[in-house]
């Protein structure tokens, strides 16, 4: 049986769902041991609006976790996301001071630091500042500058920020359910370290995790994490739109998204019919199942084609060469990535972890992304070096100071 302390938990706080993945580190990787998912209704579109409802969803999500794996945890790594979720780019240029004019990881730390060095609203938190390139004089596209000699040393960095109640809500709710916060991570970029391969990010390439009430966009370039951005849409919005137009309960909705959805029409036989519940007491109907998917490919093509836009707005359509990857429970949907070839006219694929050990058959499938990812964050800092004390409700304030901590573990 594994010890508390030898343990690695990703916590994923979803709209519909928390899920709670812990796993155990060792020399050849990381083994998942444990898997846990509790009905959410605590949090709408990534917010949090029931206190009570998410400690107790953590709760059990933990509980079925723990006893899975066979030991009792302490400490997870919280995946946080929602509208709030901004991410801005920023440059840092300072003189390099080392011995000889050679970079030193002082240098590094302290342009890193010019480059988050921004005035921010009192109600903003910055939760990830993410090295991107860096330069040395005019010479540019410097990923490792240690040990380099010039005379001026910059830095490309992405920053990512949040509410800073949201941040503060989300913490409270883990101290409540018994826990320790370990650090609180991105859940694009958690999911990215799951279903991504190295050569997709360098060649470019756009994660979209399709959740029950958001879906988040990551972009990557040349290996490098350069874009996010928050679409308050969702799997939700498409079983409202179910409910609404074959006029069934919304539970009803879910069960027929989930077993017969197609996002595309034209992937559908004439035949196939569906059984529909109907509301006020009145007799179930039997209905074309090309019905239901008429009305779910309108959603999801307006999802991506606000996906689309956002990647527009950003500059990065034409340097995505790897294409679109789709995670999310949302994206288990048949038809979801012929859809998406349509819209986007660039190549579309389910993303599944990968990368672990252990319950590796289970935990395949893109509703474990996020959790999947946290783990692997986990175990990455554990392998890079010491882990920091947990955050307590003092240190909400100053949720992840990384100045120089994102060079040392994914540089």
């Amino acid at each position: 049986m594994a010890r508390g302390s030898d343990l690695i938990v990703g916590l994923d706080l979803g709209t519909t769902k928390t899920c709670a993945i812990v796993a155990e580190a060792h020399h050849g990787g990381v083994d998942v041991i444990g898997i846990g998912i509790s009905p959410s209704k605590g949090l709408k579109k990534g917010m949090m609006v029931n206190i009570d409802a998410t400690v107790e969803a953590i709760r059990r999500a933990l509980e079925e976790a723990e006893l899975m794996a066979g030991a009792k945890v302490g400490s997870v790594f919280v995946g946080i996301a929602g509208g709030h979720i901004k991410g801005l780019n920023s440059r840092g240029v300072i003189a390099i001071s080392g011995k000889g004019r050679e970079v030193s990881r002082e240098d590094v730390e302290r342009v890193i630091d010019a480059a988050k060095a921004m005035a921010l609203p009192p109600d903003r938190e910055v939760i990830h500042v993410l090295p991107q390139e860096f330069a040395i004089d005019d010479q540019r596209g410097i990923k490792e500058p240690l040990g380099m000699s010039g005379i001026r040393l910059e830095a490309e960095v992405h920053i990512v920020t949040g509410a800073a109640s949201s941040i503060q809500n989300i913490v409270k709710c883990v101290h409540r359910a018994g826990l320790d916060v370990q650090d609180i991570v991105l859940q694009p970029f958690a999911s990215s370290l799951a279903v991504l391969t190295p050569d997709e990010k360098e060649l470019g390439v756009v994660l979209v995790d399709i959740g029950g009430g958001t879906s988040d966009i990551a972009v990557f370039v040349d290996g490098n994490l350069l874009y996010t951005a928050v679409l308050a849409l969702g799997g939700d919005h498409v079983t409202h739109d179910i409910a609404i137009g074959l006029r069934t309960p919304a539970h009803e909705a879910e069960e027929l998204k989930r077993k017969h959805g197609c996002a595309l029409a034209s992937l559908v036989q004439d035949h196939e019919t569906i059984e529909v519940m109907s509301v006020g007491g009145r007799k179930s109907r039997v209905l074309p199942r090309r019905m239901l998917a008429e009305v779910i490919q309108p959603r999801m093509e307006e999802i991506f084609l606000l996906v689309e836009r956002e990647i527009r707005k950003g500059g990065y359509l034409d340097r995505i060469a790897a294409g679109i990857v789709l995670t999310g429970g949302s994206s288990l949907m048949e038809g979801l990535p012929e859809l998406g070839e349509r819209v986007f006219d660039l190549p579309v694929r389910r993303g599944l972890p990968w990368g672990v050990g252990g319950l590796i058959d289970v935990v395949a499938s893109p509703i474990y992304a996020t959790g999947v990812g946290l783990v692997l964050y986990g175990a990455e800092r554990r392998k890079r070096r010491r882990f920091k004390p947990p955050m307590d409700g003092h240190l909400i304030g100053r949720v992840v100071r990384r100045i120089g901590q994102w060079f040392n573990e994914f540089f």
